[in-house]
């Protein structure tokens, strides 16, 4: 078990502590859970720089490593929607979207495929961890009575659900868009995977 894997283990046990801390009433609770998610996000940048610079590569990494950064950002979505930020068929589409392609993509690796991956894809990315920390930060000051009090106004313009609501729709439908242009750039590499997973069956 290589440095790197055991990070990716790491941020898979540190997703439920998250969210177990986020919906929390207790304040300093959910001051904590900011802390996690950015340690456990932090696992993601540090083990791939791990692998690629140490050559830890396994199959085992390779499946479990984008999984596990799926598992932890669709976590932190759905704990936005039990607190009421986001709406429930925004998430649903783009944990779907994010979970096929992750597993497609895993799946076709390990039947040594190579899939494209777009900088639009990756920009994709950026926007939604960008986006959760936004939430996450404001919603932390939402929650501390001290930062809350002081800062009203600031708060009252950067929780605005009509905004939030805005950003998230943007969000999602880049989110899918870029799914399917994946699968549309990515089409004769499915073809001819699943043909041959026909043949085998």
């Amino acid at each position: 078990m290589t440095l790197p894997n055991q990070l990716t283990i790491l941020r898979i046990i540190l997703t439920p502590i998250f969210l177990y801390l986020f919906l929390s009433s207790n304040p300093f609770y959910i001051q904590i859970s900011l802390a996690v998610f950015f340690i456990a996000a932090l696992t993601d940048w540090y083990d791939g720089w791990l692998a690629r610079k140490f050559n830890y590569i396994s199959d085992w990494g390779k499946f479990w490593d984008p999984l596990a950064d799926k598992i932890l950002t669709s976590t932190a979505f759905l704990g936005f929607v039990l607190v009421g930020l986001l709406p429930l068929w925004m998430v649903l589409l783009i944990i779907i979207r994010d979970l096929v392609i992750t597993l497609l993509r895993v799946y076709a690796e390990g039947r040594g495929y190579n899939f494209v991956t777009s900088y639009y894809a990756k920009w994709k990315t950026v926007l939604q961890m960008v986006f959760l920390y936004y939430l996450l930060i404001l919603y932390v000051g939402l929650k501390t009575k001290e930062v809350y009090s002081d800062n009203q106004d600031i708060f009252l313009v950067l929780s605005n659900h009509n905004m939030i609501y805005f950003i998230m729709l943007v969000i999602t439908v880049i989110t899918v868009h870029s799914g399917v242009t994946y699968l549309m750039k990515n089409k004769h590499l499915i073809e001819k995977l699943f043909s041959e997973t026909n043949k085998l069956v």
